[in-house]
């Protein structure tokens, strides 16, 4: 059996990191329990710590690219999966992610979650990733900007460094498909905190926009270099 590192980054999280690490303790198997606390200002450091085998606190706030890739360069796993702080009890349906990678299905488990129960915003972050990781792999993602995965450690490994931002998915998707690894989505019932349409909500899905926008363009770059090299 393959050595499991769960990996998760978490922001201002007090709330709901309790609730995610308990179910992941309870009632998902993993070797390794990492929590990155990306420069929050409230306890989830604190709430993290009696759950967490490490918990890796930087020392203000770099962005959740920059997090997750803190805890999987600290991570010791055959297989590291990511996970987000705020899906409270559904983290307990990690499993269903983590067996297509076990059992060799693929090397790069992405989570399809359920339709929002109420939609916000028009789509566009979704919808510029999909098109965006289409024209550059062929590949039709279903769920190009789920933060739920589980990877095998060799990928990770070879990919190298990824945005720093919101354009860590879309990133990961992109090198992995080009690279020659095989990605393949799986619906899992997770369940996480929903962006509003309010105005933190719009400020959050305009973030993710630019940083998507900068990870294709750079990516388009890196596939031109390549072709000019070869």
């Amino acid at each position: 059996m393959k050595k499991v590192s769960v990996v998760i980054p978490a922001f201002n999280e007090q709330a709901s990191i309790g609730d995610t690490l308990r179910a992941i303790r309870e009632r998902f198997f993993c070797d390794e329990l990492i929590v990155v606390d990306d420069g929050s200002k409230d306890e989830t450091a604190h709430i993290a710590s009696k759950w967490a085998d490490r918990v890796i606190r930087a020392p203000h706030n770099q962005g959740k690219g920059a997090a997750v890739q803190l805890g999987w360069k600290c991570a010791s796993g055959e297989v590291v999966m990511l996970l987000d702080g705020d899906l409270r009890d559904s983290a307990a349906e990690a499993a269903h992610l983590l067996t297509p990678v076990l059992q060799d299905v693929c090397d790069m488990a992405v989570a399809i979650l359920p339709p929002p129960q109420v939609k916000a915003g028009l789509g566009l972050a979704k919808g510029l990733a999909h098109h965006g990781i289409r024209m550059l792999t062929g590949f039709e993602a279903r769920a190009p900007l789920s933060g739920q995965r589980a990877i095998r450690r060799e990928l990770l490994d070879r990919l190298g460094s990824q945005d720093k931002g919101f354009g860590l998915e879309v990133g990961l998707t992109v090198d992995a498909l080009r690279a020659g690894y095989r990605v393949a989505e799986v619906p899992v019932f997770f369940s996480h905190r929903e962006t509003k349409n309010d105005w933190a909500g719009f400020c959050h899905r305009g973030k993710e926009f630019v940083a998507i926008s900068r990870t294709l363009c750079w990516k388009w770059w890196e596939g031109q270099e390549w072709k000019r090299k070869s």
